[in-house]
């Protein structure tokens, strides 16, 4: 039995959203139950506490609004599912490394149910695929980590971002999957502060799938993986 109250909350604009995590967190006490929020967002590119200017290039019409989640710029939009777990991790009992791994774990599990393989990147927190082949099952190189992002000819795509920010133990901000987006966004920044990183979705790599179905995927793998 999941411990999340969990929530749909359909399109929904950023800065409100990030306004009622920040209020949920400061005022939840021990015995509140976990929350999970799933939602889309209208197109909006979000910066880390610590993300450069110089990751933003040509944001044109779409905001840049500052966050205080770690990591660097990312954007988000509609095709996307968004998940904002708002969890106890003292009361779950696992700190940020785990959870940061739990979550990622979800995420691969909601691409293996579509047949997709997820990568991790060690020292890049996210979801990986690859570009050639992304239903094949190889395991990166030995040693592949953050620092090949930059370099040319890597083959790997980020299918699914995550930030998060920890507050008197509590957790809040959270994961995005792309599934059928207008992707031409990403062609503005660096994603999360890699030069020419490229971005994908479902529908890119050749799965077809709704976005309702995608987030019913990933609520259900989150609830699973985050449950201690």
């Amino acid at each position: 039995m999941s411990s999340f109250d969990t929530h749909q909350l359909g399109r929904v604009d950023y800065a409100t959203t990030f306004a009622a995590m920040q209020e949920f967190t400061a005022s939840r006490t021990p015995d509140m139950l976990d929350k999970l929020w799933i939602c889309e967002h209208s197109p909006v590119f979000t910066q880390g506490l610590a993300g450069k200017a110089e990751h933003v290039l040509v944001p044109g019409n779409i905001p840049v609004v500052q966050s205080n989640r770690g990591g660097q710029v990312t954007y988000h939009g509609p095709g996307q599912v968004v998940a904002y777990p708002l969890i106890d991790l003292q009361r779950a009992g696992y700190y940020v490394k785990e959870y940061v791994y739990r979550i990622e774990e979800a995420l691969i599990r909601t691409l293996i149910h579509f047949g997709v393989t997820g990568l991790r990147v060690l020292g890049a927190p996210g979801i990986y695929v690859r570009l050639n082949d992304p239903f094949s099952h190889a395991r990166l190189p030995a040693g592949f980590d953050s620092a090949q992002l930059s370099l040319p000819g890597h083959g790997l795509a980020k299918i699914a971002a995550l930030g998060i920010k920890v507050s008197r133990h509590c957790a809040y901000h959270g994961l995005a999957l792309n599934v059928a987006m207008d992707l031409e966004p990403y062609e503005r920044i660096n994603p999360c502060g890699y030069t020419g990183l490229r971005t994908v979705d479902l529908s890119t790599i050749g799965i077809s799938v709704s976005w309702q179905d995608a987030a019913d995927v990933l609520s259900a793998k989150l609830q699973t993986h985050l449950t201690p």
